[in-house]
């Protein structure tokens, strides 16, 4: 019977994960198309060193080294995960056992591990909780985003401490000889942490202590699966995009720009003195429906993406010269809000059977103002500062062209700039014959 309900759980665990994910994927895929399948040797390079080697995480090393450890602590624990699920579906007790000295050395470096995401995580609630720290005290972490954070620290403490409660009390049951626990051929595993914890369990009955075991299995498992499918709907999500995220990343230098291909085709025949400006353009140089982005499913799906994956993290934010002299803007707030109203698309999608209906809203204005967007120097500190290849910048760029492109609605400042360039060939209102009187200066 307890396999049945492990088989069904576990089914019922994974099934909703895969919804999820469909349902990721096909939020994702409502952006427009983008080539980023180029230089895949180049792509790998960038995912192995920035998702799996960290490398931008120990920048700030406090942080970054806390990070890493219980990275790496949650990941390896969740090996685990394995034997666990086949001894839960065959009924067996620790399976892999038989790898003998191995499956020791495995066990202990999980409780090593269990432990430094253990402390890693108390660290990490002071940091967001106690000290106030600027990057996790803005206005856009409020509420939800700040409650998210914390039920993540959370769920991690709960699974590792079910983790070497579970390992203290089959250390001890296996000591007494218990029936199913113990085995002829000596201890089944290296115990270094919860060692010190087996001894509360000393003056306990083997019927209960089987009890507790078993109770610690089962929520360890099922915490686990829970927390798989919290991670849609949470930060986290970036645990399984990092690596996508990464590796279609931009690999061009950060300085240069995404050109719209029709103005670059109608730039290209304005400087052609054999073009002839009547002909009819060609059947692959069609202008595009919308120049620039107003609403979500306006940008491409990388950067739909990109949204999906921000950690919340705000080193983008804190890196911001805008931000950090008081302007409005934040680049970790635009990710956000582009995250919540691909959300809004996606459940007004599914609400009315696979058909988007109208709801007289859009990214721009309802999201994201133009005084965030005009804010901007465009000097790409916040990418650089991303851990996971974030490119809040892109998002930026793409409203400010359908500003500018559809609405004509550039700050006076640029609008004066522009025209000076169209009529003097500079942004200043100095006559072309006057552009090199600064030589003559000294």
């Amino acid at each position: 019977m307890p396999n049945i309900l492990f088989v069904i759980a576990l089914a019922a665990g994974i099934g909703f994960f895969a919804f999820n994910v469909k349902k990721l994927i096909r939020n994702i895929k409502l952006g427009k198309a983008e080539n980023r399948n180029d230089n895949p040797a180049i792509r790998f390079k960038n995912m192995a060193k920035i998702a799996l080697g960290q490398y931008k995480m120990v920048r700030r090393p406090v942080s970054g080294i806390i990070h890493v450890a219980v990275y790496l602590g949650f990941i390896i624990i969740n090996i685990e995960v394995l034997e666990i699920i086949i001894d839960g579906i065959v009924g067996t007790h620790r399976i892999f056992s038989f790898m003998g000295g191995f499956y020791d050395f495995l066990i202990a470096v999980f409780e090593v591990f269990a432990l430094l995401v253990f402390v890693g995580v108390i660290i990490f609630w002071l940091r967001r909780n106690i000290m106030h720290i600027w990057r996790f005290s803005q206005g856009e972490l409020k509420g939800w985003p700040k409650l998210d954070a914390n039920l993540i620290l959370y769920f991690e403490f709960v699974l590792m401490l079910l983790f070497l409660t579970m390992n203290a009390a089959d250390l001890e049951l296996q000591l007494r000889g218990a029936e199913h626990y113990a085995s002829e051929a000596g201890l089944m595993g290296a115990f270094p942490v919860s060692q010190f914890i087996a001894p509360l369990f000393q003056d306990v009955a083997t019927s209960s202590l089987i009890v507790i075991e078993r109770t610690a299995w089962w929520l360890h498992i099922l915490g686990i699966l829970v927390f798989l499918n919290y991670l849609y709907y949470s930060k986290h999500l970036h645990i399984l995009l990092a690596f996508p995220n990464t590796y279609y990343g931009k690999i061009e230098p950060q300085g240069k720009f995404d050109n719209l291909d029709a103005v670059t085709q109608e730039v290209k025949l304005m400087m052609d003195p054999a073009a002839d400006p009547y002909a009819a353009p060609a059947e692959d140089a069609a202008e595009p429906e919308k120049f620039g982005a107003s609403d979500a499913t306006d940008l491409s799906w990388v950067q739909l993406m990109n949204a999906y994956t921000c950690t919340e993290c705000g080193r983008c934010t804190n890196e911001c010269p805008a931000n950090r002299t008081g302007k409005k803007l934040s680049p970790r707030k635009i990710m956000m809000d582009t995250r919540d109203r691909i959300e809004e698309i996606g459940h007004n999608i599914d609400k009315n059977k696979g058909n988007f209906e109208p709801d007289g809203k859009q990214l721009l204005d309802d999201y994201i103002t133009r005084e965030e967007l005009w804010a901007c120097t465009t000097c790409n500190a916040c990418v650089e500062a991303c851990p996971v290849s974030i490119n809040p910048l892109s998002i930026i760029m793409s409203m400010r062209q359908y500003l500018v492109m559809e609405q004509s609605a550039a700050p006076n400042e640029l609008n004066n700039a522009m025209t000076n360039i169209e009529n003097n060939a500079a942004p200043w209102p100095y006559n072309q014959m006057d552009r090199a009187n600064w030589i003559n200066e000294n």
